[in-house]
């Protein structure tokens, strides 16, 4: 009697999980997505197909398939499956999961998956914790991760454990996800139909993320419910693009402002900018506008820019995106994106050159390497009592005394009077500056 209420009790909890949990595979060939992880000879498909304990980072977008795969590699083995979340766990939780699994082991010979979600969440203490049941094989490790986890990840651990990289499903991956979700008893069976714009916009709305499609999939389901009552008897609801609309305010932004996807939403942006493609400088930036990145951060990464990329090319450049910093101290957003829209644009349509900055990291170069001499005699400051008896300031010629305000006389320290540091390219208004620096440093020269 107990063993009926049980199963009852469980086929009820079932109809309650969300549809992206009813529908986990149950298997590698369930699987949808991730063909480079799955096929024949694969350390995932290994470590399936036989009995040795492995440990496994799988790093990857949220949707792309971390969880599921965790269940289905301890449902196909029939390894016990216990999941840790690093959101809630401390060590104490970590330690009591690994002594469970090593009586197991140990009395049945029944080996454990202990699953880690977000493990990058997990301080050091904690990932310490889990290092003696990986280095000894007490339990098969998994650890799920949405950031890089050489930056998030102890080296020890990492070194124990096979990487695994999942990538964004493709959208015929997610079409294929929201398909079976559709007709599958254990998803909507077949009581509601997606039409064929509705199944596009759900796949757009995925961005990759086969959880996202499933939840806004239920969502749009749920608002149709049951049909009409002027329906025919057999009718099937529909769900449309207008369903779909209303079931999801607005696709939600991918992007972890702490996470590896900060540095590669940044680095798109500053590279889209460097391209001169201003579409897609855009893109990027509302893509950090939209996620909350800190606007201030965005703007400094522009000053850098304006300077970096396009220097004396357009010297305009750096006044626009400080003055658009300014801005969007002052006002902030929403409205402060409009400032930074107008920099990116400005950034990215600019003549480019990096002399700028290989000026001064060539000049750095040096410094660092020793090469610093001298200053001077006739340049050192002389305004300090006792200076000019100690030769100070002797003979230094005062440029504005003469005729276009140059005069010949040396500058640099003698061990530097002939590196070149900044070699000007002729983009833009830098043309000009490259014609008068090139008749500046040869009448300095006396050439």
């Amino acid at each position: 009697m107990e063993s009926l209420f049980d199963s009852a009790a469980e086929e009820a909890h079932r109809g309650q999980e969300p549809l992206a949990v009813r529908m986990r595979p149950r298997s590698l060939e369930e699987v949808i997505g991730q063909r480079h992880l799955l096929g024949p000879g694969t350390p995932l498909r290994r470590l399936v197909e036989s009995d040795a304990p492995m440990s496994l980072f799988l790093w990857g977008p949220p949707g792309t398939g971390k969880t599921t795969l965790a269940y289905v590699v301890a449902g196909a083995t029939k390894r016990r499956f216990v999941e840790v979340s690093a959101v809630s766990a401390g060590v104490k939780d970590v330690r009591a999961a690994i002594d469970q699994a090593r009586r197991d082991l140990g009395m049945t010979g029944r080996q454990t998956v202990l699953f880690v979600d977000e493990v990058h969440r997990f301080n050091k203490a904690q990932q310490d914790a889990l290092l003696p049941a990986v280095e000894n094989r007490w339990v098969t490790f998994i650890g799920a991760t949405t950031e890089n986890p050489f930056f998030s990840v102890i080296s020890p651990l990492l070194s124990r454990s096979l990487l695994l990289t999942l990538e964004p499903l493709a959208d015929d991956d997610v079409r294929a996800v929201l398909e079976r979700a559709v007709t599958d008893p254990r998803g909507l069976g077949g009581r509601v139909a997606v039409r064929p714009g509705a199944l596009d916009q759900l796949v757009r709305l995925a961005g990759g993320d086969a959880r996202r499609s499933l939840t806004y999939l239920e969502a749009a389901a749920m608002l149709v419910g049951d049909a009409p009552p002027d329906a025919a008897p057999d009718a099937t609801p529909e769900v449309t693009v207008e369903v779909v609309e209303r079931a999801v305010d607005k696709a939600a932004v991918r992007y972890d402002r702490q996470g590896d996807q900060h540095y590669d939403v940044t680095s798109a942006f500053i590279k889209s900018m460097r391209g001169s493609d201003a579409d897609a400088a855009l893109h990027y930036l509302a893509r950090m506008v939209e996620a909350g990145e800190d606007p201030r951060f965005i703007a400094r990464r522009i000053v850098i820019f304006a300077s970096e990329d396009v220097g004396m090319a357009d010297p305009t450049c750096l006044q626009v995106a400080v003055a658009a910093a300014q801005a969007v101290d002052f006002i902030g957003l929403p409205e402060g994106r409009i400032n930074l829209a107008q920099a990116v644009i400005h950034c990215a349509l600019a003549p480019k050159s990096n002399a700028v900055v290989k000026a001064i990291g060539a000049a750095s170069d040096d410094v660092r390497r020793g090469l610093v001499g001298r200053v001077p005699g006739h340049l050192r400051d002389a305004h300090y009592p006792g200076a000019r008896t100690l030769g100070h300031g002797k003979g230094y010629q005062y440029p504005h005394d003469f005729e276009h305000g140059l005069v010949r006389q040396d500058y640099a320290p003698e061990e530097l009077r002939e590196r070149r540091y900044y070699e000007p390219t002729s983009h833009g208004a830098e043309a000009r500056f490259a014609e008068r620096w090139a008749k500046i440093r040869a009448f300095l020269r006396g050439d």
